[in-house]
């Protein structure tokens, strides 16, 4: 990590000094009108990730990146309260509850990176089940391979976490994935993140009307903290999990307890 931020921190006044030229259809940088970026502070998160499954780190991360509890609570938006993925790694987040679909956005994740154009990228997946994943559709048009501190321009970028600077969520809606066999966006249990390689060996998935899969390009080959650094995912829309009522608890004592007392009469007799 600290390599990643020495090599590309004298871009940093660059990438903010000026608002890049537009080059493709999508929502520009955080800061930048038509962006979607939303920013840590928002009013609309109502829950943080509470826990974690099968974080599987890939190749190229130092053992003090991988602390996958860094990927829970709110978004802390610096460099360093992350967990790092690695090439094609990944990890699943739960939140005590479910997340279900309404107006707009309804989940925003979090990377770390320091301007608006060092972005590495990553697949997101939903599941109501814990098993069965589905992958949002996205779109990747980065005409070429980026140098390992290269840029990615984000409005050649959708449907992929890793949008946005640091600070700043890429959101997604579950609107979507609606109608996909086996998932009920209005209970969805587990987020999962994939990292993506970023030297073209992994194609985009787009939904109708962008054409054919593309290769998917991001900074390669970055090493120490390589891959997607994950800070937090937010919930917009949340319910929690339901919890017995005390009346139920105290039914079901007493019905084992009644059956106790019966399993000792009929043991004396």
């Amino acid at each position: 990590m600290y390599l990643k931020l020495a090599s590309i921190s004298a871009a940093v006044g660059l990438a903010f000094s000026a608002s890049p030229a537009l080059a493709g259809p999508f929502a520009p940088a955080a800061g930048v009108a038509g962006s979607t970026a939303v920013h840590k502070d928002s009013a609309d998160f109502v829950q943080w990730a509470t826990g974690y499954e099968n974080y599987l780190p890939g190749p190229n991360v130092d053992a003090q990146w991988k602390t996958p509890e860094k990927a829970l609570g709110k978004a802390v938006g610096d460099s360093f309260d992350i967990v790092v993925l690695g090439d094609q790694g990944m990890i699943t987040l739960t939140f005590d509850g479910f997340l279900y679909n309404g107006d707009g956005w309804d989940f925003a994740v979090f990377e770390n990176s320091v301007t608006n154009t060092f972005l590495e990228l990553a697949f997101v997946e939903v599941s109501s089940n814990g098993t069965d994943f589905f992958r949002f559709p996205n779109v990747s048009l980065t005409p070429s391979p980026v140098s390992a501190f290269g840029n990615v321009d984000p409005t050649n970028i959708d449907g992929l976490a890793g949008k946005y600077r640091q600070g700043y969520g890429t959101p997604f809606d579950l609107d979507a994935l609606a109608g996909t066999a086996g998932l009920d966006i209005d209970h969805v249990t587990h987020i999962r993140l994939v990292d993506i390689k970023g030297n073209g060996s992994e194609f985009s998935s787009p939904p109708p009307g962008f054409g054919n899969p593309t290769p998917i390009y991001d900074p390669f080959q970055t090493v120490g903290s390589g891959g997607f650094d994950l800070d937090a995912v937010g919930l917009r829309y949340y319910t929690a999990a339901a919890v017995p009522e005390p009346s139920t608890y105290a039914m079901l004592l007493a019905s084992l307890g009644l059956i106790a007392f019966r399993m000792r009469r009929h043991t004396r007799v």
